[in-house]
């Protein structure tokens, strides 16, 4: 049977069609399904699980029948076995008193004294507070990012306070989606043919003459339901690349123009780019003409940033800005694949603009090859972050934290979140802001897939004092002890993974199952099974089931599909039939006419929305707020460019710290510099350095890397160290690259931080300069002192 599966690990569509969703293999059950959940990522790979005869996962391989990933698996799916079955992942629900914060104090309870707690702690604050002041942070990675968390907070808990795990101007993919939902209507992602079963393969498909990667290291980070690997597909097929990343990236290698330029100028360069094309005529007429809105308003603000203007703001040649536009321009069709980088800054969301910009211009959006309209998710399925947003009171949506402040936040399924720094100021001040009508504290928090002051939360050390000294009551849900649930969590929740869970999965297309394979670690409970009993014992008119299937069989039935859950758990995946230009034939519009999703029924270059948040209708330029020629006094002190986030195979996030595998690859964090500044620090591969601004430090291993900018460093993000001192909270500061970052210091819009792009030196770590590490500093010794920037309300 594996053979039949395997012979040339090519697509069949015979197998993928059959009713063959386990077989017997020696003392083996083997099951197709797909993976997506704890330790986490975007996607939703098909996997072949290998059950012995007690239940237990043995083997996990990848299912080349699964006409999305076509059988390919990272590294971090290949090694689930061992996550499953880790000797810290938490089996049981535990407790501890308030007073016993960053104590490893816990105590075993059952599930019924732990829903006893919550409920006990919902009501009490619910009639002191307000449903307000219980607050769901969502992290990623699990299915909680879409449906999961939204639930337990708008139905459960009753509350309007969902929101990120204080991830600064909600920069993952929030400044992106919400500029992609003013111009388009809709989120838009790379068509390398995953819309099709046949993929490559297929008749409807016309392969990208360019791919232009902007900010992003794909085959890494495989970001929002897309894997990299694909472009290498294309590439094998005749694609070719325009990477703009500063880093000599594998794909920016291969490209046919790098652009290496300065972190955080991106608007600058888009613009030019855009300038470039339409001043030498590569534009699509008919395209502007008949669907869109504002393109003279458009470019005649690009045409303020010449190629040499960017040049010099982005440490670029002119002429290759202008070989690369031209390119790009030229190209029939180009697809745009973009990622984090683009959020992790000030000026996000007019950079976001004007790329987006340079899509819609050259005619390639929702083009075989171009860049898909993702209307909705497969079938229509209610899976995404605003799909629960109509059990949401019109009084209570009143109440959300931001709306207020930064209007372009309350538009759409996009904006239906709590504003990140919004809700920390909110915290610090006991609720005393001006947002809200009244005063609004923040009392209780429930981190959903979330390790904040690992991971997700710039200014880490002010995350942990808003958060051991403001909050009263917090719990966890979680797969292992975090530092987060260390330092100022009463109650965590062991969580099940992927192959002891049902579900769905879409994000965006096809439809997929997540399937229950294996017994149950110890107690762990699935997500789906969590929300639907807190939901139904919280509050009696819930519209969920009380079971996981059949809350997934009541998704389905609101969908466009007859299947059942089970009928989808046997099929394992399901590509609805997809339809290019949606926008000429009435499927974008929610009125059925034809256009896009927008105030004018148009792509609009410039947003009519925009004007009313009281923001710049077209895009702009804004220079870092900390760089070399905005304060170059503090230059002086810390004179290199600092990035962060920077990926790696093993990890997602802050998760697979704790796996042995993971951390026999990848031991230590590290910062990658250039052979140059290496060699001018006298400095060596492995070093330990410091890496220090004027908000703090924070110490990890030189990585040297050729071709990056010798006044660049680009740092790891999400380390915390689970074989340490859980008192210690496990060392989460000691290298923890958001002890140097900042929060509150966002766009105008409210979208976009600077993650990406700040100042900062390094030097030698000595045993001198090492006496007390940045988790004493923080927990003991009161953290650095620094003027903490403050929304201006």
């Amino acid at each position: 049977m594996t053979k039949k599966y395997l012979e040339g690990n090519t697509y069949n569509p015979d197998i993928y069609r059959s009713d063959l969703d386990h077989w017997q293999e020696g003392d083996y059950t083997v099951y197709r399904t797909t993976q997506w959940s704890a330790p986490g990522c975007h996607d939703g790979c098909g996997i072949l699980a290998y059950v012995n005869k007690e239940g237990k996962l043995e083997k996990i391989e990848g299912d080349p029948a699964n006409g999305y990933n076509r059988g390919a698996l990272c590294m971090r799916c290949l090694d689930i076995v061992e996550a499953m079955y880790a000797e810290d992942r938490l089996k049981y629900p535990m407790k501890r008193a308030r007073e016993d914060r960053g104590k490893d104090a816990w105590q075993r309870i059952s599930w019924d004294e732990a829903f006893d707690l919550i409920e006990e702690k919902v009501r009490y604050f619910q009639e002191t507070y307000g449903s307000g002041s219980i607050v769901v942070q969502q992290g990623t990675g699990r299915n909680t990012t879409f449906f999961h968390s939204t639930a337990l907070c708008y139905i459960g808990f009753n509350s309007p306070s969902d929101t990120g795990g204080f991830l600064s101007g909600s920069s993952c993919y929030g400044p992106r989606a919400s500029i992609m939902a003013l111009m388009a209507g809709c989120f838009l992602i790379s068509d390398m043919s995953q819309a099709l079963p046949e993929r490559f393969d297929s008749p409807d498909y016309v392969l990208p003459e360019c791919i232009l990667i902007w900010g992003n290291d794909a085959i890494v980070s495989n970001p929002d339901g897309f894997l990299g690997h694909w472009m290498v597909e294309a590439m094998k097929r005749g694609s070719e690349l325009v990477v703009i990343d500063p880093r000599l990236t594998w794909m920016a290698a291969k490209a046919k123009y790098w652009l290496p330029l300065r972190p955080a100028t991106d608007a600058a360069l888009a613009m030019a780019i855009a300038n470039v094309i339409d001043e030498e005529g590569l534009i699509d007429h008919e395209f502007i003409d008949c669907w869109t809105f504002g393109y003279d308003t458009f470019i005649e603000a690009c045409r303020t940033m010449t190629p040499e203007k960017a040049a010099e703001i982005c440490w670029l040649d002119a002429d290759t800005i202008r070989a690369a536009a031209r390119f790009i321009g030229s190209s029939h069709p180009t697809s745009l694949q973009w990622g984090l980088k683009l959020d992790q800054q000030v000026a996000a969301t007019p950079a976001g603009q004007a790329i987006l910009g340079i899509v819609a211009m050259t005619g390639n959006i929702d083009v075989p090859g171009g860049n898909l309209l993702m209307v909705d998710h497969a079938f229509n399925l209610a899976l995404s972050t605003g799909s629960n947003w109509r059990f949401v009171p019109e009084d209570q949506r009143k109440m959300i934290l931001g709306n207020n402040v930064f209007p372009m936040h309350a538009q759409g399924d996009v904006g239906n979140m709590a504003q990140e720094d919004v809700v920390l100021e909110a915290l610090e001040s006991d609720g005393k802001i001006n947002d809200v009508e009244g005063d609004m504290p923040l009392k209780m928090f429930v981190l959903y897939s979330t390790n904040p002051i690992a991971n997700m939360a710039t200014e880490a050390p002010r995350i942990y004092d808003a958060m051991v000294n403001h909050s009263e009551f917090n719990v966890d849900v979680n797969y292992v002890l975090t530092p987060s649930a260390m330092a100022y969590c009463e109650l965590v929740l062991p969580i099940a993974m992927g192959p002891e869970r049902n579900s769905l999965r879409a994000w965006w297309w096809p439809l997929r199952s997540i399937r229950k394979t294996s017994e149950r670690y110890y107690e762990c409970k699935s997500d789906e099974e969590l929300v639907a009993e807190l939901c139904n014992r919280l509050n009696p008119e819930s519209p969920i089931p009380d079971n996981d299937i059949a809350w997934m069989d009541q998704i389905l039935s609101e969908s466009n599909t007859d299947l059942t859950f089970e009928d989808l758990k046997k099929k394992v995946i399901e590509w609805p039939e997809w339809h290019y230009r949606k926008y000429a034939l009435g499927e974008v519009r929610y009125d059925g006419q034809p256009g896009f999703n927008t105030v004018t029924g148009r792509f609009e270059f410039t947003p009519v929305l925009l004007e009313q948040f009281g923001l710049p209708q077209t895009p702009y330029y804004e220079e870092p707020r900390e760089s070399p020629l905005s304060t170059p006094e503090l230059a002086e002190k810390y004179p290199l460019i600092l990035m962060t986030g920077r990926r790696s195979w093993e990890f997602f996030h802050s998760e697979h710290r704790n796996l042995k595998t993971m951390r026999e690859f990848h031991p230590d964090p590290l910062i990658e510099v250039s052979p140059e500044l290496a060699e001018e620090h006298h400095l060596a591969e492995g070093d330990w350095v410091w890496v220090e601004n004027h908000r703090g430090r924070c110490r990890q291993r030189i990585k040297i890397t050729p071709g990056l900018n010798p006044r660049f460093v680009m740092a790891e993000h999400g380390w915390w160290f689970p074989e340490g001192d859980r008192e210690r909270l496990f060392g989460v500061f000691d290298s923890n690259i958001n002890n140097l970052t900042t929060q509150c210091n966002i766009g105008q819009s409210g979208y976009g931080a600077p993650y990406n792009g700040l100042l900062c030196t390094i030097y030698r770590c000595t045993e001198a300069n090492s006496e007390v590490l940045p988790t004493e500093q923080v927990t003991e010794k009161g953290g650095w002192s620094y003027e903490r920037s403050h929304l201006d309300f």
